[in-house]
């Protein structure tokens, strides 16, 4: 039985539950996963031409999403919060899994969009041309670079990695 990606996207309810999506379909497109992952939320900074949505460190267990955007979002168009959001943790989750040309990467989340959510979706316009939808995204006419970063911690992100409760 195949899963209905766009439902259980449409049903999540955080960050946690998107993310549990993108590593379902990951294994059920790539065939590979990859447990023990940390959410950290910061302020990557704004710029109205271009952002920084996320970005994984080599080496790391620790996805960091830029606050800017998803702050931007919930302030212009909200409809969008889901499918960027899904977006950019499939981007970064691939990243995590040793694909560590950005190219590649785009192409992969781009191909994998489309398969599982249809050419329509939200989710699959930000994977073929996120630059679409830069100003709901990035705040217009300012750009700066957080002084500090401050990485928050999202608890309970990778749930499907727990094996226990303490």
């Amino acid at each position: 039985m195949r899963i209905d990606y766009r439902t259980r996207l449409d049903e999540a309810v955080s960050l946690a539950d998107i993310f549990e999506v993108v590593k379902t379909l990951v294994e059920e497109s790539m065939n590979k996963r990859r447990g023990g992952l940390m959410l950290g939320m910061a302020n990557l900074g704004n710029d109205p031409h271009g952002f920084l949505g996320g970005f994984f460190t080599t080496g790391s267990n620790v996805i960091v999403l830029n606050k800017i955007p998803l702050n931007r979002i919930m302030e212009t168009r909200p409809e969008l919060y889901k499918p960027y959001a899904f977006h950019v943790l499939l981007h970064e989750y691939i990243h995590s899994l040793g694909y560590l040309d950005e190219t590649e990467v785009q192409e992969k989340v781009h191909q994998i969009t489309r398969e599982a959510l249809g050419e329509e979706h939200l989710a699959t316009q930000f994977a073929a041309r996120a630059s679409g939808f830069i100003k709901h995204l990035a705040y217009p006419h300012v750009s700066w670079k957080a002084d500090d970063e401050g990485i928050e911690l999202v608890e309970g992100f990778d749930r499907s990695s727990v094996s226990y409760i303490a």
